[in-house]
C-alpha cells in the first residue's frame, strides 16, 4: 500500500534528509573557515597583463585554505593604465615597470613606479620553424645580427604602446653600435621594423610573417623558435603593485596573495615564465639582467623619426658605361644598381612617395632626362607595375652622362613639389662624371642655381651614390653638400646594396 505524502513516515524521512544535508554543509563551512581562521571570504581584485593573468588564477585556485578568493581580470596594460581610476582594482600586474612610469607621467602621481617582480621573461625574436631553418636551426640558434642583416618580415608592436617594442629598440641599438656608421645602421634597422609594426600585441602573430618580436613566455603557445639578443636587453619584469586607495584589510590580503605567488614558482614556470631573478628553466639559455633605459623618450623619438614618410625623386644614370660588366657578380653595373634600388623601395613605408627619372644625353629631344615613373606612393607603384618598369631599364649604348643638367632639373622639380611633413630628397645613382661635351651647364652654374633654391625651412637634400671606380667623388660631394646632402662612393659595384642601405640609414637618422 502506498504511503500518503502527509504520513508521519514520509515527513520524518524528509526531515532526516534536510538535517543531514544541513549538518554536512555546516561541517564543510566550519572546516573551511576554521582552516583559514576567518569568518568571511573576501574578493581580491587584480588587473593583470593577459599573458600572466591565467597563471595568477591558477595560484589562487591552489590556495584552498585562504579566506579570500582572487578575481584576476586580463587586460592589455595600455588599456588598463587608462582605466585604473574607473575600475579601481586592488592590484595591478602589468608586463613591465615601464607601465608604472608611464602611468605616473600621465597624472597618476601617487602610483608607485616600482613593484615586487613576480616573474620575468626575456624579449626574443620568435621565428617560425621554416624561417629559423634559413639561419641553420636546429644545428645552431639564430642570432639577431643574422636576422636583421637582411630584410626580415617580423611582426613588431609599436614601442610607443608596448614595452616589448621598447626593449627591442635597445637591442637594435646594441646590435648596430659597432657598425661603421652606427646611427645610420640603427635607423635602417628601425625602418625594417616599421614595415610590419602593429598597435595590438596579438596582431604580431600573423601566419604570413616569418616571426615576431615577443616575450620568451609566448614562444611555446605560438610554436616559435627563440633568437636571443646579444648583448642582453631589458626583460619583462611583471611588477605586483597594490594600488593607492586600497583599504588596509584588502592591502593585507594582497600581501598574503603575493607571498603565495612567489612561493608557487612551479605554476609560473609551467606557464613559460622565469623567476624574478631570471634563472633559466629547462631549454632556456641564461640571460643577463638589464635595467630599463633611463630615458625611454629618446628611443621613442628616434623611432618616430624612422617612421616618417618621404618624397623621393630618384635620378638614375642610364649612360653606356652602366652596361660595364662586373665579373665577380656575373652582372653589369645597371643590374646591380636596379637590385639595390628595388630593395630600397621595398624598405620604404607604403605612404612614402617615389618617382624615377632616367638620364644620359638627349633622351627627350635636347633634354638629357626623362620621367619613367611619376612620383606616387610606394603602395601605388607596387600595385601598378612600378617594379616591373624599374627592372626593364637598360643602359643606352654610347649614351653620354648629362649629369649637371639632369641634377638641376630633378632638383627644381623636387623643390617645386616639396611636401611638408615628409623627408624630401633627390637620390642620384651614377657611375660616371659629367661629359656633356659643353652642351649643358657647367658645375659653377649648377652650384649657383642650387644655392638659389635653398630654403632652411623646407630642406631638400641631394644624396649621390657613385657606382664603380670611374666616379668623381669630389664632384658628387660638391653639389650634394651644397644642399646639405652627402655622396657615397662605391668603387666595388657588388657592394652597392650595402652603400644604399648606409645612405638610407643616414637619411632616416637625420
Amino acid at each position: 500500500m502506498a504511503r500518503r505524502p502527509g504520513s508521519p513516515v514520509v515527513i520524518l524521512s524528509i526531515l532526516l534528509v534536510l538535517t543531514l544535508a544541513g549538518w554536512f554543509g555546516y561541517d564543510y563551512l566550519r572546516t573551511r573557515l576554521a582552516a583559514s581562521s576567518c569568518d568571511t571570504v573576501t574578493t581580491l581584485r587584480i588587473t593583470a597583463a593577459p599573458d600572466i593573468a591565467p597563471a595568477l588564477t591558477t595560484v589562487s585556485q591552489q590556495d584552498t585554505s585562504a579566506c579570500y578568493r582572487v578575481e584576476a581580470v586580463a587586460a592589455p596594460s595600455g588599456q588598463a593604465m587608462e582605466t585604473l581610476a574607473v575600475h579601481k582594482p586592488d592590484v595591478w600586474v602589468p608586463e613591465s615597470s615601464l607601465w608604472l612610469q608611464r602611468a605616473q607621467q600621465r597624472g597618476a602621481w601617487n602610483l608607485p613606479v616600482t613593484g615586487t617582480s613576480v616573474a620575468s621573461s626575456p624579449i626574443v625574436v620568435g621565428l617560425t620553424e621554416t624561417a629559423a631553418r634559413k639561419y641553420g636551426w636546429p644545428s645552431k640558434t639564430p642570432t639577431w645580427a643574422e636576422i636583421f642583416k637582411g630584410d626580415p618580415a617580423i611582426g613588431f608592436v609599436d614601442p610607443a604602446v608596448d614595452p616589448v617594442g621598447l626593449a627591442a629598440l635597445v637591442g637594435t641599438g646594441e646590435l648596430t653600435k659597432n657598425a661603421p656608421d652606427p646611427a645610420g645602421a640603427y635607423a635602417l634597422t628601425l625602418r625594417k621594423l616599421t614595415k610590419h609594426t602593429v598597435q595590438e600585441p596579438a596582431a604580431i602573430f600573423d601566419p604570413a610573417l616569418e616571426g615576431a618580436v615577443t616575450s620568451e613566455a609566448s614562444l611555446k603557445a605560438h610554436n616559435l623558435v627563440g633568437a636571443y639578443a646579444d648583448p642582453a636587453i631589458p626583460s619583462l619584469d611583471y611588477p605586483y603593485v597594490v594600488l593607492p586607495g586600497t583599504s588596509d584589510s584588502q592591502r593585507a590580503i594582497a600581501q598574503q596573495f603575493l607571498g603565495k605567488v612567489l612561493e608557487k614558482t612551479d605554476v609560473l614556470t609551467a606557464a613559460g615564465f622565469r623567476p624574478p631573478n631570471g634563472t633559466p628553466g629547462p631549454g632556456q639559455p641564461p640571460v643577463t639582467p638589464v635595467n630599463l633605459p633611463e630615458d625611454p623618450d629618446k628611443l621613442l623619438n628616434e623611432w618616430a623619426a624612422a617612421n616618417r614618410s618621404a618624397r623621393i625623386q630618384v635620378l638614375l644614370d642610364v649612360s653606356g658605361s652602366m652596361a660595364a660588366a662586373v665579373p665577380k657578380a656575373r652582372a653589369d653595373r645597371m643590374t646591380l644598381t636596379l637590385r639595390a634600388a628595388e630593395l630600397g623601395i621595398k624598405l620604404f613605408k607604403p605612404i612614402t612617395k617615389v618617382g624615377l627619372w632616367r638620364f644620359s644625353t638627349k633622351l627627350d629631344g635636347d633634354k638629357d632626362y626623362q620621367e619613367l615613373l611619376p612620383v606616387r606612393p610606394v603602395s601605388e607603384q607596387l600595385a601598378n607595375g612600378g617594379l616591373e618598369k624599374l627592372r626593364s631599364v637598360r643602359a643606352i649604348s654610347n649614351g653620354g652622362t648629362g649629369l649637371y643638367d639632369s641634377v638641376l632639373a630633378a632638383y627644381q622639380s623636387a623643390r617645386q613639389n616639396w611636401e611638408p611633413g615628409r623627408i624630401n630628397l633627390v637620390v642620384l645613382l651614377t657611375d660616371g662624371r659629367d661629359d656633356d661635351d659643353g652642351r649643358g651647364i657647367s658645375q659653377q652654374k649648377l652650384l649657383a642655381e642650387l644655392n638659389k633654391l635653398q630654403d632652411p625651412k623646407r630642406p631638400l637634400q641631394i644624396i649621390a651614390i657613385g657606382i664603380g671606380p670611374d666616379v668623381d667623388t669630389a664632384e658628387l660631394r660638391t653639389f650634394s653638400h651644397a644642399t646639405g646632402g652627402e655622396a657615397y662612393p662605391t668603387p666595388d659595384p657588388t657592394k652597392i646594396v650595402d652603400t644604399f642601405y648606409a645612405a638610407l640609414g643616414r637619411l632616416l637618422e637625420q
